[in-house]
C-alpha cells in the first residue's frame, strides 16, 4: 500500500487526532527512513538500506524560526511542535541541542504552544536523551506490546538486543514523567498471526503499564496507510473497551 516520506524539516501544520494543529520536525533525512524500528504499520514504510543526510542543527533551528514567524504573522492556529518525520527523532546526534532551540523558539512566538516528541523509546541509554525528552511538554513513549516475540514481529527492532525489558527499564528512569503509546492491531505478518488484544498479551500490557506508571495512556489503531497490506484495524469499541480497564484503576488514558 502507499506510504509517504515527509520531504521537509518542518512540515504543517497538520491536524493530529492526538495533539491538534501540529507543526512537524522531520530530524531524518528527506529522502529515506531512518529508524531503529521497522514497524509493520509504519505511514514511512519499511526502511531500506540506502541512507541520506539529516539536516544539520542550524537548518532545523533556521527552518522552524522562519515558519513559525509565518504562523504567528498569519494569525495561524497551532496547538504543538512535534518531532516524528521519517523514522526515530532521537537518533539525530544534535537531538539535545535542538530540543533546547525548539523551545527557545516556541517561547518566543507562541508560549502557549506544547512540544512534543513522538519516540520509540530505543534511545534511553543515551542520558542527553533522556535529559531532552524531560524538558519537553509532551514526551510520547511507544510500547506496542509486553511480549518478546509480538515486539519483534510489529516493531521489528533493527537492533538484535532490544528486548522488552530493555526498554521498560529505560521508561521508569523518567518516574512516570512521559506519556505512553500503544498501537492496537491485529493481522498475519510474515506468514505469522500477531493480535495484541488477546488476554495474554492485554495482561502482560496492563502489568507493564502498572509498572511504569506513565502520567498519560494513549491507545490507538490504523488509520493511515501501512506498508504490510494484512493488518486489520482494531475498533473505536473494543479499544474503549481496553481503555476502561485502566481508568477504572485510575490511570490517565485516551482512545484516539
Amino acid at each position: 500500500m502507499a506510504t509517504i516520506l515527509f520531504d521537509k524539516i518542518v512540515f504543517g501544520p497538520v491536524k493530529s487526532r492526538r495533539l491538534g494543529a501540529s507543526l512537524g520536525i522531520n530530524l531524518l533525512p528527506v529522502e529515506a527512513k531512518v529508524c531503529s524500528f521497522n514497524c509493520v504499520y509504519c505511514e514511512c514504510g519499511f526502511q531500506k538500506r540506502i541512507k541520506g543526510e539529516m539536516p544539520q542543527r542550524e537548518e532545523v533551528k533556521n527552518a522552524l524560526y522562519q515558519r513559525l514567524d509565518e504562523i504567528k504573522k498569519g494569525g495561524m492556529e497551532l496547538d504543538a511542535i512535534t518531532f516524528a518525520g521519517n523514522g526515530e527523532p532521537t537518533l539525530h546526534p544534535d537531538f539535545s541541542g535542538i530540543i533546547d532551540d525548539t523551545i527557545a523558539l516556541r517561547d518566543l512566538f507562541c508560549p502557549q504552544v506544547k512540544v512534543s516528541v513522538l519516540s520509540n523509546a530505543t534511545r534511553l541509554h543515551n542520558p542527553a536523551v533522556v535529559e531532552a525528552l524531560n524538558k519537553v511538554d509532551n514526551n510520547i513513549l511507544k510500547l506496542d506490546s509486553a511480549i518478546e516475540t509480538t515486539l519483534r514481529r510489529v516493531n521489528k527492532p533493527r537492533d538484535a538486543n532490544m528486548t522488552v525489558a530493555k526498554i521498560v527499564a529505560s521508561l521508569k528512569q523518567f518516574n512516570g514523567n512521559f506519556t505512553l503509546q500503544t498501537m492496537f492491531l491485529r493481522g498475519t505478518v510474515d506468514g505469522e498471526w500477531i493480535d495484541n488484544t488477546t488476554d495474554e498479551e492485554l495482561n502482560a500490557w496492563f502489568t507493564t503499564v502498572r509498572e511504569i506508571n506513565p502520567k498519560q495512556i494513549m491507545i490507538y489503531s490504523l488509520a493511515r496507510e501501512t506498508p504490510c497490506n494484512t493488518l486489520q484495524k482494531v475498533e473505536r469499541e473494543e479499544l474503549s473497551a481496553i481503555a476502561e480497564r485502566l481508568k477504572m484503576e485510575g490511570f490517565n488514558l485516551f482512545v484516539y
